[in-house]
């Protein structure tokens, strides 16, 4: 193939529009939780990452898993989570089974503005993602992403 390849160039678009539909999206609710909440998208993310763990087998994640459940670095997330932990919204505690192994869980305060928090992203995503329908560009995008069942297991 070569670098004007109608594939590609239409690959290439592709991921522009989708780029620019996740940056709207992200924005919009950055905002709303910053003003709302004083929460930012990432904080928001790891916090609900986290308060889905659970005591069974395999309930509790690693650092590892969390930093790519919420998309960055472990370093990254370690620090996300230390800022979380100084602001009374996580705890850390040592595995019972692996004293090498360090746990995260949501405080009851996290929790609270978790719950609190959940309404404010959703209605940003919904403004966002009509937002963006209003663009021909994004409007497959947007409809992908509103045919995704919320049932599904997120990785």
């Amino acid at each position: 193939m070569t670098a004007t390849d109608p594939a590609l160039t239409a690959l290439a678009s592709g991921w522009g529009a989708l780029s620019l539909l996740h940056g709207r999206i992200e924005s919009h609710i950055e905002r709303a939780l910053q003003s709302g909440h004083d929460l930012s998208v990432r904080e928001y993310s790891l916090l609900d990452v986290l308060s889905r763990q659970h005591d069974g087998e395999g309930g509790h994640l690693q650092m590892k898993q969390v930093a790519d459940a919420v998309v960055l670095s472990q370093s990254a997330t370690t620090r996300l989570v230390t800022r979380l932990e100084d602001r009374g919204l996580l705890a850390r505690y040592l595995c019972p089974t692996d004293r090498r192994g360090i746990y995260t869980d949501v405080s009851e305060a996290g929790l609270e503005l978790l719950a609190q928090a959940r309404p404010t992203n959703d209605k940003a995503l919904r403004e966002a993602l009509d937002e963006a329908a209003g663009n021909p560009e994004l409007v497959p995008l947007v409809r992908a992403v509103e045919a995704v069942d919320a049932s599904s297991p997120r990785h």
